[in-house]
Formats: C-alpha cells, structure tokens, sequence
C-alpha cells in the first residue's frame, strides 16, 4: 500500500465518519480505530494476531450534544470560526472561505521553526499550499481554491479544527 492510498483511506474515514476499519492482507494487517493510532503488523501469510485496542475518543460531555436531536453541536472553534467568517464577510464582501476537509490539527506552517505559509494581506495562486492539517498523524496540505488577497486567517496555529469549519477568507482577483 502506498502512502497516497492510506492518506486517501483516512480521509474516507474521516469523511464518512467511519470509527473503525480493518485490512489484511497476506502481507500485513492493518487496523485503524478513530481517536486512536494506525497499527501495521506484517504476518507470515494465514496466521492472524489480535490488535491491541487503542485508546477510544472521549465521551462527550451533556454540553456538547444538541438537546433535542441528540446530534453532536458544532464545537466552540468551529463556532468561532463561523462567527468570525460571518462578522470578516461584512469587512470583505465576496470573499472565498477555505474550509477545513478533514477534522484534525491545524498549522500554519510546515515546522515549528518555520514561517508560516501565508500572513493576511498575502496574495495567493489557485492550488497553493495555506497550511497544513493534521489529522491521524497525516500531514494534509490544504490549497487555495482561487487566486486572490487573503483577508483573514480565522484559525490560531495548533487549534483544533472540525470539517467544514472555515479557515481562510480569501479575496478572489
């Protein structure tokens, strides 16, 4: 399996809010558990091993369940983030939101000692890296969807973030 085929695997999971997967094959066997780690274990063709448990994601607290559907609420960055889109869209009116595909951690740049890939105020290419998201220890490069201004960045560096949640306003040229 190569890496761009787990990263597409992942994603699936993340998309269609998949909590578990396992494949084998006569090679390896591969189990994958949300909130949890990726384990690999390569097996001698016929024999199969258990796959310890990973530790599960915590439980929601009452706070975080929507009272009458029983749905998950939207969480506080992701509220904060369509909030700030919601009050930037008044200072920059036919702005292009970038919105996060995938749940994971959001990061401005690629290391730590790094400048982050884009300030407000930096103009952008269509398909240009704007950050990264990690998500199940994948590094996830999100691109522009237009060519333009970046107006407002709306995630601070290390924040979690939700799918869909909105990341950038971009002013389209």
């Amino acid at each position: 399996m190569t890496p761009k085929e787990l990263k597409q695997i992942l994603q699936a999971l993340v998309e269609h809010g998949v909590s578990e997967l396992t494949l084998e094959t006569p090679d390896y066997k591969l189990t994958v558990r949300r909130g949890g780690e990726v384990q690999v274990v390569a097996l001698p063709q016929g024999v199969t091993a258990p796959v310890a448990p990973l530790p599960s994601p915590p439980t929601p607290a009452p706070g975080d369940l929507a009272p009458a559907a029983g749905a998950p609420a939207l969480k506080a960055q992701e509220a904060k983030g369509a909030k700030e889109a919601k009050e930037a869209g008044g200072e920059c009116a036919g702005c292009v939101e970038v919105r996060a595909p995938i749940v994971g951690t959001f990061y401005r740049a690629p290391a730590p000692d790094a400048p982050p890939y884009v300030e407000e105020g930096d103009r952008v290419e269509k398909g240009q890296v704007l950050c990264i998201i990690e998500a199940m220890k994948l590094m996830n490069e999100i691109e522009s969807e237009v060519s333009g201004i970046v107006k407002k960045i709306l995630v601070k560096n290390g924040e979690p973030v939700e799918y869909g949640q909105p990341l950038f306003l971009i002013q389209p040229l």
